[in-house]
């Protein structure tokens, strides 16, 4: 079975500029998990995820340090904790947002998606088609109703 005959052809999206409390908002209205951040050619640049509202409120740990003659050597990475800082301090989807996104084909199998959610740990992956422009979701919950609605 593919993708297209599963996944969801009505998706909620969201653009970059797009108020990080209405992205909150959305998620709860529509009882989903994940908002696709559309670019304004209508591709996918990102998803913002409950996952991202909930580290977004959550408390930042600065990374330890050593002071030595007078410098500084960080035993974390610097760099994470100024992204995490910066996502912290989001005030759009595009600054919120998780950029590495992975993708499906209409055509790609259901046994494939699964095991992309699986091995990446995702809820939800938006199927793009060969333009890269978003023609639908895929979910947990949809792979569910697939695999189990259809036993005897």
């Amino acid at each position: 079975m593919q993708v297209k005959e599963i996944m969801s052809t009505t998706v909620i999206t969201v653009s970059t500029s797009e108020p990080v409390e209405q992205c909150a908002k959305l998620l709860q209205k529509h009882d989903i998990s994940g908002l696709p951040v559309l670019d304004t050619t209508g591709k996918v640049v990102g998803i913002v995820t409950e996952g991202d509202l909930i580290r977004r409120a959550s408390r930042i740990k600065a990374p330890g340090y050593l002071e030595i003659l007078g410098g500084l050597i960080f035993l974390g990475s610097p760099k994470k904790f100024v992204d995490e800082l910066q996502r912290a301090m989001s005030l759009e989807a595009g600054q919120l947002m998780s950029r590495n996104v992975i993708f499906v084909k209409p055509e790609d199998t259901v046994e494939m998606a699964a095991t992309l959610m699986v091995e990446k740990t995702i809820s939800r992956l938006p199927v793009i088609d060969d333009h890269d422009k978003l023609v639908g979701i895929v979910s947990r919950r949809d792979i569910m109703s697939c695999l189990y609605n259809n036993q005897g």
